[in-house]
């Protein structure tokens, strides 16, 4: 199982959102440094939390968890319009810690919103991680990007022009 946890958690992120988008990242389609949306959570990132130190912890060069303080992961994003893909992204975070032999608990925040929701890792959430994980290896392993699926959040995403246009 070593192995499967050599994933990104923005891999788990795109996952969740759009296996398309996942494939695209994963062959080294990179289109988020020119996406507008992509720069705002990076200086809502930045400029939230000021209090707080530890920001941007890199963890063996594969993750980037946003704060750590105390026991817990924090992961700040910017709307909780994708929450479900978020809160996935921290279960992996908590999964991979725990399997180092580090128990965390965790937490999204959306400091634009001024909301926050707690995230535990139970056996369903193990469950959901590794079954996201496999779930990658097989969209990494396609010949073929998946089909473009149109859904709300193209609009809005760094790959619709590459997709749609």
């Amino acid at each position: 199982m070593t192995e499967d946890l050599k994933v990104n958690g923005i891999k788990v992120n795109y996952f969740c959102i759009c296996r398309r988008k996942l494939w695209l990242f994963s062959h080294h389609i990179r289109l988020e440094p020119e996406s507008e949306k992509v720069l705002l959570g990076k200086i809502l990132h930045e400029e939230s939390y000021p209090y707080m130190e530890r920001k941007e912890i890199l963890i063996e060069d594969l993750l980037k968890i946003d704060v750590i303080g105390g026991e817990k992961v924090l992961e700040i994003k910017y709307s909780r319009r994708m929450k479900d893909a978020a809160r996935c992204q921290l279960l992996y975070y908590l999964y991979y810690l725990k399997r180092k032999g580090i128990t965390m608990r965790g937490e999204l925040r959306f400091p634009k919103e001024k909301k926050k929701e707690e995230v535990l890792l139970d056996e369903k959430g193990e469950r959901r991680v590794e079954e996201i994980l496999k779930g990658i290896r097989e969209v990494e392993n396609l010949p073929n990007p998946p089909s473009a699926e149109r859904s709300s959040i193209c609009r809005k995403c760094a790959y619709m022009d590459f997709c749609w246009g």
